[in-house]
């Protein structure tokens, strides 16, 4: 998909962050849920309890009495009357409210048992800011306003007042309940219960931040600490290509990552093994056939018939420089030539001087400007196939010197016709020529460049070929002056 990000640590830090906030948006929901519930249902039971100790209470004593322990206990969130008439049950059309009031009556039966007849309503509470808080009956509960000085408000309406000490109220619910005691008293109680489940639980979503936060980080190292090795393991594959003998890598870690490593420097050491026994037998086999092309170029000489002796000395030419080719490009794999500090301008100097013996033309621009550590003989052959790949095709080479501290770069242009631009990477394979009629005379054994190419990235560094806007052809080579 478009959206997965591509690399393999981002995915799973997406994967693995993704399932723990779902998780956590889950857990919040279903908490936010039941802790209302548990709010509402435990301080129901605490009112309720209380409810019934003053009944049994204002029961147990005189009328006498009564009214001064009634001055006594009437205090927010609970206030008592033994003077209100008779409370009529409210019809509601909320259900929600008409089930509140059945579960808190049903609790209260169970601690008062069923000698105290009860009636029950529920109603929105609207607390009135004013010098101390109160608590109303309510409108449509004994068919008047309220006489303790504030309004319980309609149903379904909610709002929020504050105390006159300037602190938030919460808007919550009124439980108006109304016992008979055994002499015919009626006893009404309007108790507020506050709606704690609507209000942001903040402790709980900064405890869940902080899970959240410690969770990431340590998503973080470990998706990092998982993925590392493979990481590791990709680059010691690409800079396989560009240098057979690299160290191999350290075989420690879990079991998976110390056995993929394992395996890595096995296939490390067979390839090492194979490409050092095929250049082993390449090399002998080209190395061999100059004895029996010697011994044929003599018998040549020995010919009678001029124009068979030209044609034999001509395919003898060619198996020559086929041979010699062959073994230039067995020396340019082999690692065993020593490094060294060498004079670059120095040595472009030499093939330039090489070059004009033989007819050729060659101009230097620019200067390297300290040596450069690297194989003497196999540079010098890398340079001389791209110097005579110029002149030969463009009649003219012209070398550009650029030198940095990071890299050398060094760029052998011509003014011939170039290469088509589908070829550009064909003309580094193996005996790959551009012509079709495979002349080798004009053509060459398809080796110069592939074996430039070998030697340059046995430095380290890079060959590339690319057409030049005003004509002509350009070999650039660049050689990394970081790399040993």
């Amino acid at each position: 998909m478009r959206l997965l990000p591509r690399s393999l640590f981002a995915r799973m830090v997406l994967i693995l962050l993704g399932g723990l906030m779902a998780a956590q948006l889950l857990s919040f929901a279903i908490h936010w849920q039941e802790r209302g519930e548990f709010i509402m249902r435990a301080m129901g039971t605490r009112s309720a309890q209380r409810i019934a100790d003053i009944v049994a209470l204002l029961d147990s004593i005189g009328p006498a009495d009564r009214a001064r322990i009634v001055s006594v206990l009437n205090s927010p969130p609970l206030r008592i009357s033994l003077d209100e008439p008779p409370l009529v049950p409210v019809t509601d059309d909320d259900a929600g409210k008409a089930e509140q009031a059945a579960q808190y009556a049903a609790v209260l039966r169970r601690a008062l048992g069923e000698n105290y007849p009860l009636v029950v309503n529920v109603t929105d509470a609207r607390p009135r800011g004013g010098p101390g808080p109160g608590y109303g009956m309510g409108p449509g509960m004994m068919g008047g306003p309220g006489r303790w000085g504030t309004d319980a408000g309609t149903p379904g309406q909610v709002e929020a007042g504050t105390f006159g000490t300037g602190m938030r109220r919460r808007a919550g619910i009124s439980l108006i309940v109304q016992a008979r005691l055994q002499d015919g008293t009626l006893v009404t109680f309007n108790s507020r219960q506050s709606s704690e489940s609507v209000n942001w639980p903040y402790r709980l979503l900064l405890s869940l931040l902080v899970l959240l936060a410690v969770v990431f980080a340590v998503t973080l190292v470990a998706v990092r600490w998982v993925t590392r090795p493979l990481k590791t393991l990709a680059a010691a594959a690409q800079s396989l290509g560009d240098d057979l003998n690299r160290p191999p890598l350290e075989e420690k870690g879990p079991i998976e990552v110390s056995r993929a490593a394992r395996a890595f420097n096995t296939m490390q050491q067979k390839l090492v093994k194979f490409i050092a026994e095929r250049t082993r037998i390449f090399t002998a086999m080209s190395h061999d056939l100059k004895t029996p092309i010697t011994r044929l170029r003599l018998r040549a000489e020995l010919l009678d018939d001029p124009e068979l002796r030209a044609k034999f000395e001509k395919d003898l030419r060619e198996m020559e420089a086929m041979v010699s080719d062959a073994l230039d490009f067995m020396r340019g794999l082999d690692p065993r030539e020593p490094q060294q500090p060498l004079d670059v301008m120095a040595l472009l100097e030499s093939l330039q001087a090489d070059a004009r013996e033989v007819g050729g033309k060659v101009e230097i621009e620019g200067a390297a400007h300290a040596p450069y550590l690297g194989h003497p003989q196999t540079l010098r052959r890398c340079l001389r196939n791209l110097i005579d790949n110029a002149v030969k095709y463009g009649n003219s080479a012209t070398l550009v010197v650029a030198d940095a501290a990071e890299q050398l770069r060094i760029c052998v242009r011509d003014a011939g016709p170039g290469i088509p631009e589908a070829e550009l990477e064909l003309v580094f394979e193996p005996f790959h020529r551009l012509e079709l009629s495979r002349n080798r005379s004009t053509g060459g054994t398809g080796l110069g460049l592939t074996i430039a190419r070998n030697i340059a990235r046995a430095h380290g560094g890079e060959l590339v070929l690319r057409n030049l806007p005003a004509g002509g052809l350009e070999a650039v080579l660049t050689l990394p002056r970081n790399v040993s």
